[in-house]
């Protein structure tokens, strides 16, 4: 029986993986654990001069603040409709995608199709939305223009509020859909060949190949990433969202990372925002714990 070596001894004998593997370590320790220190600000009336622990300790004082408060529902509707609304539309595409360039015979046409859905994810932000801004200008963006040539009105679109949500996720889509698709392909990658020839030799159309062999195939790796998707679910970015909002518009698109930003940053209330952000964080993990444990029970495929 062979002697199991002591961790000490592991590791000097692999000790320039070690090596490779400490920058990320580094990383991690300084930009995602060290902040947690800074998170007790939450329950202090935080005071730069005097410091995190010469603040004034008031329990959950900016919790019940922000909860009681006139823009918590209000903050809580839009982020909660932004997520699940870009969560329905957005998440099934990648996979439709994925299986639609998973059966395309012709190489050019999968190389074609997969470049132009790919480019707009290395589309910077900034630059996405002043290209929404400037398509759907009234006076001069290409929609309105078009409207005009059929005898419409221009529409201000920015500045209605039934618009709003739709433009959002319909850019999310068009930036991000290729992109996502990329993960589900390699997954489709990693089928059995044997699958499909047996499936062929029984007769199987196309169709049946697809919905017992290709969707079956990719199907833990949807399930993972939706866990994630649900644990993200009141993390709707804020660049993206800052960028789209103008005073028409803001009873729809003022969710809790703007309010944030705003009130935080803009207005030096540091603990009120910082309790509003560890709510947020309590609230994503709560919900990843609870589908991954639905997940566990309904079909055996979990995070942890």
């Amino acid at each position: 029986m062979t002697k199991r070596k002591s961790p000490l001894v592991r590791i000097k004998e692999s000790w320039r993986l070690y090596v490779l593997l400490l920058p990320a370590v580094l990383y991690l320790a300084i930009f995602h654990y060290a902040p947690i220190y800074g998170l007790q600000i939450a329950f202090k009336d935080f005071v730069p001069s005097l410091g995190i622990t010469g603040s004034k300790w008031v329990g959950l004082k900016h919790f019940k603040y922000f909860i009681s408060s006139p823009q918590f529902p209000i903050l809580m509707r839009n982020t909660l409709l932004l997520s699940v609304y870009s969560l329905i539309f957005t998440f099934p595409l990648p996979i439709i995608l994925a299986l639609m360039l998973n059966e395309t015979r012709s190489v050019v046409l999968k190389k074609t199709v997969q470049n132009i859905t790919y480019a707009p994810h290395f589309i910077s932000t900034v630059v996405l939305c002043g290209m929404v801004i400037i398509f759907l200008s009234p006076s001069s963006g290409v929609i309105n223009t078009f409207l005009k040539m059929l005898g419409h009105e221009p529409v201000d679109f920015m500045t209605k509020e039934q618009y709003w949500r739709s433009i959002y996720i319909i850019s999310g889509i068009w930036k991000n859909t290729g992109w996502s698709s990329i993960i589900y392909l390699a997954a489709l990658s990693g089928v059995d060949p044997q699958l499909y020839d047996a499936a062929h030799i029984d007769g199987a159309s196309r169709l049946q190949r697809i919905w017992h062999i290709n969707i079956p195939g990719i199907i833990p790796t949807a399930v993972l990433l939706f866990i994630m998707n649900c644990g993200q679910i009141m993390s709707v970015g804020f660049e993206k969202v800052y960028l789209l909002q103008n005073s028409l518009n803001l009873p729809v698109s003022e969710v809790i990372s703007t309010y944030v930003y705003k009130t935080g940053l803009l207005g030096a209330k540091f603990s009120y925002t910082s309790a509003i952000g560890l709510f947020n964080s309590v609230i994503n993990v709560t919900l990843l714990l609870i589908v991954n444990k639905i997940s566990s029970k309904v079909s055996d495929i979990m995070l942890f």
